[in-house]
């Protein structure tokens, strides 16, 4: 008897090994993923600005980084709800310093470094998060920096528009492979069905830009009707739960780490998981 659909990844064209530069944007998938690599070893920038959600966001990212453009002092943003902080709109509010001199300073240095590391990078994973997006003043944002809701226009992507930004990331970087993915993760703010219009935007889009040195990796199917018991979600019951996370990056390794390098994985976490064990004297 079969009790439960399996989804089967496949193997990807496109691998990520130990001689990859990789590069991840994206939500907080790509930031649970973008870790188990790093603590496994590989050669993997995550997020330098922080956590990014809707297509355009990770296009403005990755303009930056092409650029190399410094911050400046007219992009600091006093964060609201009196947190009295200084942060910008293109940035995660784990940047965010006492004073414009600090935020600049630190967001400088992570750029620079990251930058260099974009120019040197062959592989980039992106999981998209939703196609809802927030303007300031015409431009799209990363974060609203908890300021007074009025000042932004929220506006959700056609699957024109999300084509279209998935594709000018793609044909600006022609000599790096990508993987897409689609978090898992459900925004239900909206409802379920806003939730799952969303998800399918990005699906059709992502299916709409896939060729050569570019995959899929079903993320969301595999939580989705794979794992679809609530006992593999967080309290949330929006977030997948440890055992859920594991048990896709399980499948995300056999998907896209060629075989003869999946045992170096393994003894690298076990070294990492041994660094994070506090002395009992």
């Amino acid at each position: 008897m079969k009790l439960f659909t399996r989804v089967e990844p496949g193997t990807s064209t496109v691998e990520i090994s130990y001689n990859d530069n990789v590069f991840v944007f994206g939500s907080c998938f790509a930031d649970s993923v973008g870790m188990r690599l790093l603590n496994s070893g590989f050669n993997v920038c995550v997020n330098p600005f922080g956590t990014l959600y809707n297509p355009l966001s990770i296009a403005k990212a990755i303009e930056r980084l092409d650029s190399g453009r410094p911050f400046s002092k007219e992009e600091c943003v006093r964060m609201g709800a009196g947190a009295d902080l200084v942060c910008s709109f293109s940035h995660h509010t784990s940047f965010a310093r006492a004073d414009e001199a600090d935020f600049l300073a630190d967001a400088n240095a992570s750029l620079q470094d990251a930058a260099l590391r974009w120019k040197t990078c062959n592989k980039v994973i992106i999981s998209l998060g939703t196609v809802w997006c927030y303007f300031h003043n015409g431009e799209v944002v990363s974060n609203c920096l908890k300021r007074p809701q009025a000042e932004f226009e929220r506006k959700a992507l056609s699957l024109a528009q999300t084509s279209a930004a998935l594709r000018g990331i793609i044909e600006s970087n022609p000599g790096k492979e990508f993987i897409f993915t689609v978090s898992p993760i459900r925004h239900l703010a909206d409802g379920a069905h806003a939730n799952q219009l969303s998800k399918s935007t990005l699906l059709l889009a992502v299916q709409d830009v896939l060729g050569p040195g570019r995959e899929y990796f079903p993320a969301y199917e595999i939580l989705l009707d794979e794992l679809r018991d609530y006992r593999f979600y967080a309290e949330d019951l929006s977030h997948p739960s440890h055992v859920a996370e594991e048990y896709i990056w399980e499948n995300f390794i056999s998907f896209a780490v060629p075989e003869d390098q999946r045992a170096r994985i393994t003894e690298n976490l076990k070294a990492w998981k041994r660094t994070q064990h506090r002395p009992l004297h």
